[in-house]
């Protein structure tokens, strides 16, 4: 990281220097390294503003897509079974292309590779409506998804890395970032496709604009390569400082054989049981807002509720995002167990399918503000990313396995859901199957929020 004078309290390379930290006896490493300057405030800012930014960009391929895909299907003449194969190619790229993001990071560095993921987004964008034919749509939708899946697994990095003593408020800065681009790309791609000539084409291409936008201040911090943290790292919480109000991480135990300057090393991940609790928590609340997005409007619209009010209450429940993905993720990081938190979410979300069981236009508004609090487990499920390890090593690892683990799981989902609608003729079964699915995300979040590291784990 780079090293320069600031008028914030100087730091180790990653890490704020607590007095535990420095104390404690078995942090091999810890004692006696050198103390280097923070980054210039000036750098922190291009920081927080390419992290806003690409989260910006982490849904508008997908959500801009949904708005013109009768268009879409039209003008490239595509069958409705490559159609409905669409709706599983995002968390299908996000597993495949995920799980590479740590290696490619510990080569180039996070920054690089997020800014290189920001133009792939920005390529596979402004290729993808003038491609021509299903096959060249589908390749530069690929691309775009790619960027989108290794950002996805590097931002909890990028956070860890460069703001240790925020976790809480800089992921939730990031996911309402992302809630935003996700809502406002819903809610304007149309009007923006009528104002531009009604060319589908150019209402898809138009994104690739922010795309281009969340390249630039990635651009100065490419060369910022360091990924592997130093022992020193590792003896340091990374959760945060107690000047922040945020917890500290527990100082890591000596490591036999530990010299300065010695790399981290690879961890074990599939031996943690905190790892695999969180994977499967992510891939279950990836599910139910896949189906969500996917389905929800029909099941309005089903039940009577008019095309434009079904489109507005499926646009509240994604709005909900805005404001309690900055809220959540702050009170995550005060608690020892982020468990209650877990239950809170899906007890909403249960009385929301309840609703659109028995009363599905009665109650609209309600069981829409419902949905999109429960909705809110994905910025839960990224601050717990970040505290469920120590160092950026396991936060590279732990988030790169539970988001490709999780999308994986995510993937059948919304087709399950068309199926089952298709079949039984109606949404009492598929209702069902949310709602039967919200207990093991209760279960599995509960168990992933308890206060421990994978490192602790995968070490013993």
């Amino acid at each position: 990281m780079v090293s320069e004078e600031t008028t914030r309290t100087t730091r180790p390379t990653t890490e704020h220097q607590t007095p535990a930290a420095t104390a404690a006896p078995g942090n091999a490493g810890a004692v006696g390294e050198p103390r280097t300057a923070a980054p210039r405030a000036w750098t922190l800012r291009l920081v927080t503003i390419g992290i806003v930014l690409a989260a910006l960009n982490l849904r508008p391929a997908i959500t801009s897509l949904g708005a013109l895909l009768e268009e879409v299907r039209d003008g490239l003449g595509m069958s409705g079974s490559v159609a409905g194969l669409l709706t599983s190619v995002p968390p299908l790229c996000f597993a495949v292309f995920g799980v590479m993001a740590p290696r490619l990071a510990r080569r180039f560095g996070p920054s690089a590779v997020v800014c290189a993921g920001m133009a792939a987004i920005a390529a596979g964008l402004l290729i993808r409506p003038y491609a021509g034919h299903t096959a060249g749509f589908l390749v530069a939708s690929a691309l775009a998804l790619a960027g989108i899946a290794v950002s996805n697994v590097l931002m909890p990095v990028i956070v860890k890395r460069w703001f240790p003593d925020r976790v809480g408020s800089m992921t939730g800065l990031y996911s309402m970032a992302l809630a935003l681009g996700t809502s406002i790309a819903a809610a304007i791609t149309v009007p923006l496709t009528d104002a531009l000539g009604g060319s589908w084409q150019s209402g898809l291409a138009v994104w690739a604009v922010l795309a281009v936008a969340a390249v630039l201040p990635w651009l100065p911090l490419v060369r910022e390569r360091g990924t592997a943290p130093s022992v020193q790292e590792s003896a340091q919480g990374a959760a945060g400082g107690a000047s922040a109000g945020e917890p500290a991480a527990r100082p890591a135990p000596a490591r036999k054989g530990a010299v300065r300057g010695e790399q981290a090393p690879v961890l074990k991940i599939t031996r943690s049981r905190t790892a695999w609790a969180l994977a499967v928590f992510f891939g279950l609340q990836a599910t139910a807002a896949y189906i969500t997005m996917g389905w929800m409007a029909q099941i309005y619209r089903d039940a009577g509720v008019s095309a434009g009010t079904a489109g507005l209450l499926l646009a509240v429940t994604m709005v909900m995002g805005v404001p309690l993905a900055f809220v959540i993720p702050r009170v995550a990081t005060r608690l020892p167990h982020q468990g209650p938190i877990v239950l809170v979410l899906g007890v909403c979300g249960l009385a929301g399918y309840a609703g659109l069981y028995f009363a599905p236009a009665g109650g609209a508004w309600a069981w829409a503000l419902l949905l999109g609090v429960s909705n809110c487990a994905f910025p839960l499920a990224l601050t717990m990313v970040g505290m469920r390890a120590r160092t950026g090593t396991g936060v590279a690892q732990l988030s790169a396995f539970a988001q490709s683990t999780g999308y994986l799981i995510s993937i059948p989902g919304p087709l399950l859901v068309g199926v089952l609608y298709q079949s039984s003729g109606g949404w009492g079964v598929p209702i069902a199957l949310m709602s039967a699915l919200m207990i093991p995300q209760m279960v599995v979040g509960f168990l992933a929020g308890r206060d421990r590291t994978v490192e602790e784990e995968a070490a013993g």
